[in-house]
């Protein structure tokens, strides 16, 4: 007997952009006509790759495109992917949120899904009544629900608040109920999409040691989405590489990072301005990145000096706005290891114009290497997102003297709060 659970066969996704459907009912029934007939779908044939870095060509464009794969009993497939490779798709389509446009996906018993903040939660209802009802829509009885529900509630820490409605939770409270919801009621397939990143670092580490449990002790099989690259090697036996809504590589986790990670570097390179995968309502775009020390442009700064960041900031609406600007570093498993920020000051930047910031760092507290740094714009301190690209730029750290003792040392902590000022230029 086969021991595959989940088989994806020459899965592909279609959208019209800005439309439903095709976009006429004329359209809908010609797709429905050539279906019930067993013809290819008319509309399969017209289409674009889902490369957001191109200018769109066609009206229509494929956020997946003939993907397969197969995922044994036990296996913790790990996929990994910029922003709209087509991972949260895929997870869609499997979990059986949207119907594919050709291909399909075959899968042994209950699929529970996690993909995103409050995912099949009703926010009207109690934790108590949420999980008694995913667990029927699981097709688990009352009484099987019941033995698990201990267990759920004392995972997701919410004893207290078992009997108050889920709008009232925080955002960290949902996916530690989420979680365990679709951890513990028993599922063939558990599918996980990033949300993870929302707990803080105490519920990551109980979640990833669950989903091994689960996959190592249960013999039940594992779909994990993630930036972070350290819980994806943690976890994960193998792993798959998305790009521009197809798989780039499948294989070995640890190759597959790397692969991963040099096609960043690749597309870090790139010019800021002409990047097009980026988000917001682009009132105002990040354009360029300048790393400066001693007043020079350079490709790098050093342990222990004095360096600038330079973002240039150009006007793309004619609106004056309190904004807020960071910067996010990673190590390169994508590990936040510090942000650099306007809203760590009392000061409001307030302005009508283009212009750039400077972050200035008195004293460079990062080990040697190489981070991938996102830049993030955003209206006042909670408003909406102006402007956000990933790995927007390199940011190299060359060893140095941080403390001062005449030669370069291995910094002891483990990450760093980098002290900064902030001017506007």
């Amino acid at each position: 007997m086969s021991n595959i659970v989940l088989s994806v066969e020459n899965l592909s996704k279609q959208y019209r952009i800005g439309e439903i459907g095709t976009g006429t009912l004329s359209n809908d029934i010609k797709r429905w006509w050539a279906q019930i007939r067993g013809k290819e779908d008319p509309f399969s044939l017209v289409g674009q790759i889902n490369d957001r870095t191109q200018k769109a060509e066609s009206e229509f464009v494929w956020a997946l495109k003939d993907v397969n794969f197969q995922v044994k009993k036990g296996d913790v497939l790990g996929i990994v992917g910029k922003n709209g490779a087509g991972k949260s798709t895929l997870l869609k389509l499997i979990s059986r949120i949207t119907s594919p446009s050709t291909g399909r996906v075959r899968a042994k018993g209950r699929i529970a899904s996690l993909l995103e903040v409050g995912t099949g939660m009703h926010p009207e209802m109690t934790a108590r009544e949420n999980i008694y009802l995913n667990g029927a829509i699981m097709g688990m009885t009352k009484q099987e629900i019941s033995r698990k529900f201990d267990e759920i509630v004392d995972f997701a820490g919410c004893a207290l608040y078992v009997d108050t409605p889920v709008k009232r939770y925080s955002s960290g409270m949902r996916v530690r109920l989420g979680f365990a919801v679709a951890a513990f009621l028993e599922p063939e397939i558990l599918i996980v999409d990033e949300v993870l990143a929302v707990g803080d670092a105490e519920f990551q580490k109980k979640a990833i040691g669950k989903m091994k449990d689960v996959s190592s002790g249960e013999g039940r099989t594992v779909l994990f989405v993630s930036h972070n690259m350290e819980s994806i090697e943690a976890l994960c036996t193998s792993c798959a590489v998305f790009k521009n809504g197809t798989i780039l590589r499948q294989g070995g986790t640890k190759e597959m990072i790397e692969l991963y990670l040099n096609d960043n570097r690749e597309s870090t390179t790139q010019r800021l301005e002409s990047r097009t995968d980026r988000k917001g309502n682009g009132r105002y775009r990040i354009t360029e990145v300048d790393v400066c020390t001693n007043g020079q442009v350079t490709s790098y700064l050093k342990v222990g000096q004095l360096g600038k960041i330079i973002l240039s900031i150009s006007q793309k609406a004619m609106i004056k706005i309190p904004i807020s600007i960071s910067i996010g570093i990673h190590d390169s498993k994508g590990v936040r290891v510090s942000t650099l920020s306007s809203m760590f000051f009392p000061e409001t930047l307030t302005v009508d114009r283009s212009f750039k910031v400077e972050f200035i760092l008195e004293n460079v507290a990062l080990y040697s290497g190489e981070y991938f740094c996102n830049v993030f714009l955003r209206e006042g301190e909670n408003g909406d997102i102006v402007d956000w690209v990933q790995d927007a730029f390199i940011l190299r750290i060359e060893a140095g003297d941080f403390y001062g003792t005449g030669r370069n040392n291995i910094l002891q902590n483990d990450k760093f709060f980098i002290n900064h000022k902030i001017n506007l230029v």
